[in-house]
């Protein structure tokens, strides 16, 4: 089963297409709002950890690993997109992009992560 994950930042343009798409803006916190972490991203170890251990992610990564499995378990099963973002698209959502891909590929899926927006400047706010 080929499954694509992209993450994004929503303020800087709109979510791409994808079978499901995950908000973390509301309901985890953004580790922009501490200074030291706000110009580093998701492929900084202490950015990907202060996200991991955010309380809620690990069970939402489960849950979200289980309906790729459902999806790819369907009857006109094809490959699947699922969409990761937050306001910037720098630290939550790549983390989580990146914790996502390795449960499913222990899970046997194929995946491809693309950051969408990680590349781009720290969203002023």
């Amino acid at each position: 089963m080929n499954v694509e994950i992209v993450s994004f930042g929503y303020l800087h343009d709109a979510p791409p297409t994808a079978h499901l798409t995950l908000d973390l803006r509301t309901h985890f916190r953004d580790p922009h709002v501490s200074p030291e972490l706000r110009y580093m991203t998701a492929l900084d170890a202490s950015v990907y950890t202060a996200v991991l251990n955010t309380p809620g992610i690990t069970d939402l990564v489960e849950a979200t690993a289980d309906a790729v499995t459902a999806f790819a378990s369907g009857p006109s099963a094809g490959p699947v997109t699922v969409a990761a973002g937050c306001a910037g698209g720098r630290h939550r959502a790549p983390a989580v992009a990146l914790d996502l891909a390795s449960w499913l590929r222990l899970a046997g899926h194929d995946v491809t992560v693309t950051h969408r927006d990680l590349h781009r400047p720290v969203v002023q706010r």
